[in-house]
């Protein structure tokens, strides 16, 4: 079976592969068009976040018989018309779960403690100890939407706090010892902390508004390592503005998708991006939460061994 690997990840996944007897074909720098010319003559696809999967490409891959995604998510392949060719679609949740789960509670104890407000004062030779005061996480409620592996690797990090962790989930039965699954009128009413684990999707799309947010009891602080698209940002900062939302830790943002040199050419940049990089309640990173030097050969290790598992042809 032929495999054409679109972006480059960690080397053990082409030696697994090549293993178990797979021909692997590496091309890092074709453009879509090109190879959409080329791709009827692979079985099997890698990719992490090159570009979209659409109908256009699939109609093109006539023999495609998976598509391995180095990550958690499936939103940049067109699932849907994927399944009805019969084209199995691979990703792995499993290899960056507990990466993410480090990352956001990583945020939480940042935010919880002013850290980079504080490092950014001492290095310009301040020395604010009790305009930095900060609070602990115990005894606080956490609330986790999406609990799924993310969202269980984090509840997971939780137990070393005294602090009760609540999730909600559109599936049943998902709670597990580290947290427990309630509704989310429950989850809004008890949270001191929310943190998203959520795919994109159209239910998730734009999720964390005004109105979301106004449904919370009491002020909160917001962590968001799953997708950038479901808070708006303009609300956020209303929110921050108004003290609804205590602080954000944000890995992912609204505006991802546009080229990061427009992203940051202060001409482009929307209004309310503006103002959320001025607050000094929020942090920042370049979705990277599930980015890590052990998370890399993890990914590659859960994808060579479902690709393993599902296409490998049996020995004579």
């Amino acid at each position: 079976m032929k495999i054409l690997h679109l972006d480059k990840n960690h080397p053990l996944l082409l030696e697994k592969l090549s293993e178990a007897g797979f021909i692997n074909e590496e091309n890092y720098k074709a453009s879509k068009a090109e190879i959409e010319e080329i791709i009827s003559n692979y079985e099997g696809i890698v990719i992490r976040s090159r570009f979209n999967i659409d109908k256009q490409f699939l109609d093109a891959a006539k023999n495609l018989k998976f598509i391995a995604r180095v990550g958690a998510g499936l939103e940049s392949i067109d699932t849907e018309y994927a399944e009805k060719l019969g084209v199995k679609l691979i990703a792995a949740p499993e290899g960056n779960r507990n990466a993410v789960g480090e990352h956001a509670l990583g945020m939480l104890l940042s935010l919880f403690n002013n850290l980079t407000k504080a490092d950014s004062e001492v290095k310009n030779g301040l020395w604010n100890r009790e305009a930095n005061r900060g609070i602990e996480l115990d005894g606080k409620t956490v609330g986790i939407i999406g609990y799924g592996n993310m969202g269980k690797a984090f509840a997971k990090k939780l137990r070393g706090f005294d602090c009760e962790v609540l999730c909600f989930d559109i599936k049943e039965n998902v709670g597990d010892e580290n947290a427990k699954q309630v509704s989310l009128k429950e989850l809004q009413h008890n949270s001191d902390v929310l943190s998203l684990h959520t795919p994109w999707t159209p239910l998730t799309d734009k999720m964390i508004n005004s109105e979301f947010i106004n449904s919370f009891s009491k002020p909160f602080w917001l962590i968001n390592t799953a997708r950038g698209k479901s808070v708006v940002t303009a609300d956020l900062v209303s929110a921050l503005k108004a003290g609804k939302i205590l602080g954000a830790g944000l890995d992912v943002l609204e505006f991802e998708k546009l080229s990061f040199e427009t992203l940051f050419d202060s001409d482009n940049l929307p209004n309310s991006l503006k103002e959320l990089f001025a607050m000094d309640n929020v942090i920042l990173s370049p979705h990277i939460a599930g980015w890590t030097v052990e998370s890399k050969e993890k990914l590659a290790k859960v994808i060579a061994e479902k690709i393993i598992q599902n296409f490998q042809k049996p020995k004579e």
